[in-house]
């Protein structure tokens, strides 16, 4: 058993492949009932117009999709029968979980449980003897199915695409263009020409009565900061950049020509390692010199394998003052000699 919030196709192409990798194998044949998901016209008797995306899904794990007759109850009742009474047994015990992924993280260690606690009814032993049995007879385990479904979608012209009433950015360069969007059920990825151009998490929002949701990726608008570094003060995609890119933009903004520093800086990410930029930018701050030169400094030493502790510089003694300087600039009017003096 695995939990979704949604009935869709992605959904059930995934649940496919944990239901197959849980029985080590694949059956030479499925029994279904009439799903929208899977039958887009039932026809007359045993004709039915099958999804492509679900028989390219049958085909890829190469077994036989067969599907009950309308309002043919006693085809299917004791599979509904068995479900209903495992329920009760699966629920009794259940926690509170913090996420989906928890949760089916319990559901399949919980159902394997059942398997060796439930008698067959049928067959001698319990569900797992027989499953144990029936396991040579099974097809082995490909890869799994490629199983998203595509979109095709316009790039707004603030490099946005709308799904589900939520709002993902993507790349500026691709901005009133045509992209296509595959649907997984727990990410987002856009692709074009063949490659992908970027990937969001996936959020699923069940109530309408909340309004929709902006997912942005800084990095995506980098090409329009080089453009117009003064969009970085007030962007809303840069208000979810990491810490310590964002502790540097505000010492950098308070100084003119800050701002095109840091557009400098945060370029970076697009030809080196990202975690490498951050952790140049960190020991700047720490070493209290919040500038482009030094971030530089620190990360093409980084690069390079170069130590980037600086050396414990100690005065010799002799060097040390007998008497320290004096802070007094009416000294200054020594070196006036002879009064007044006139540009000649």
């Amino acid at each position: 058993m695995r939990a979704y919030l949604l009935q869709t196709h992605e959904m059930l192409f995934d649940a496919h492949w944990h239901a197959f990798r849980v029985f080590d194998g694949i059956p030479g044949r499925g029994i279904y009932d009439n799903m929208k998901t899977a039958v887009d016209r039932v026809g007359r008797g045993k004709q039915r117009d099958v999804n492509a995306r679900f028989l390219a899904m049958t085909s890829h794990y190469v077994f036989e999709p067969e599907f009950c007759n309308p309002a043919a109850g006693w085809e299917k009742g004791q599979v509904e029968k068995n479900v209903r009474d495992a329920r009760h047994r699966l629920w009794q015990v259940a926690p509170v979980f913090p996420d989906l992924e928890a949760l089916n993280n319990w559901l399949e260690d919980r159902c394997t449980v059942l398997w060796a606690e439930t008698a067959h009814g049928s067959l001698p032993g319990s569900i797992a003897d027989a499953w144990e049995a029936e396991k040579p007879a099974l097809m082995p385990l490909p890869t799994a199915f490629d199983g998203f479904v595509e979109l095709s979608k316009r790039v707004s012209p603030t490099c946005l695409i709308t799904f589900d009433r939520n709002r993902y950015s993507v790349p500026a360069s691709f901005a009133n263009r045509r992209v296509s969007l595959h649907i997984y059920p727990e990410k987002l990825v856009v692709v074009t020409e063949g490659q992908v151009i970027c990937t969001h998490q996936r959020i699923i929002e069940r109530s309408h009565r909340l309004p929709g949701r902006v997912i942005y990726d800084w990095r995506h608008y980098l090409a329009v900061l080089q453009r117009k570094p003064g969009a970085l003060r007030n962007g809303a995609p840069f208000m979810e950049m990491p810490d310590p890119f964002r502790q540097l933009q505000d010492q950098l903004l308070r100084k003119p020509g800050g701002d095109r520093e840091m557009v400098d800086i945060l370029s970076l990410v697009l030809h080196h390692d990202e975690q490498a930029v951050l952790c140049a930018v960190e020991m700047a701050l720490e070493a209290g010199v919040p500038t482009k030169t030094h971030v530089l400094n620190l990360l093409h030493r980084l690069v390079d394998g170069t130590p980037t502790d600086q050396p414990d510089v100690t005065p010799p003694s002799a060097l040390a003052l007998s008497k320290e300087p004096e802070a007094n600039v009416s000294r200054y009017d020594g070196l006036r000699q002879g009064g007044r003096r006139h540009a000649s």
